[in-house]
């Protein structure tokens, strides 16, 4: 299935530039959602499969940019704690307002509800085999 995010340049420019660059070199291609949990998200955009892999790199929030955890559908950057954003990402499930100021939300579901329902939950810490596959992150400006 498919889904279309609108991506928030003018709120997160930085996280968006980061997620187009990394897209675009085909990072994301092949990666696991390796985190779903019910009624929270469903993260991503890790190479190792395992929460704990990245780009080798680290760059800063963007969370004072207005936007909160309101509603389903929201794409932001997943961390290890505050300004530690490298290429794991969630899709929240629920509005998830504990993480208003700890996470960039970066950007929006706009087609797809349905692909992003149907994603396989899987907790890390007892799941057996891999995440479902994202198998490409295309970018188009609009």
């Amino acid at each position: 299935g498919e889904m279309v995010f609108n991506l928030f340049d003018d709120e997160s420019p930085v996280t968006v530039n980061n997620f187009v660059y990394l897209a675009n070199q085909g990072y994301y291609d092949g990666t696991t959602f390796h985190r779903v949990l019910a009624d929270f998200m469903a993260q991503g955009g890790d190479p190792t499969g395992t929460g704990a892999g990245g780009p080798g790199y680290m760059f800063e929030d963007e969370t004072n940019n207005g936007l909160t955890f309101d509603r389903r559908g929201l794409l932001a950057m997943a961390n290890a704690g505050p300004n530690t954003n490298g290429s794991q990402f969630f899709i929240t499930f629920v509005p998830t307002p504990h993480l208003d100021g700890a996470h960039t939300i970066f950007g929006e579901l706009v087609e797809g509800d349905d692909v992003l329902s149907n994603i396989s939950l899987r907790d890390p810490g007892t799941a057996t085999g891999p995440g479902d596959v994202i198998r490409e992150i295309v970018i188009t400006e609009g």
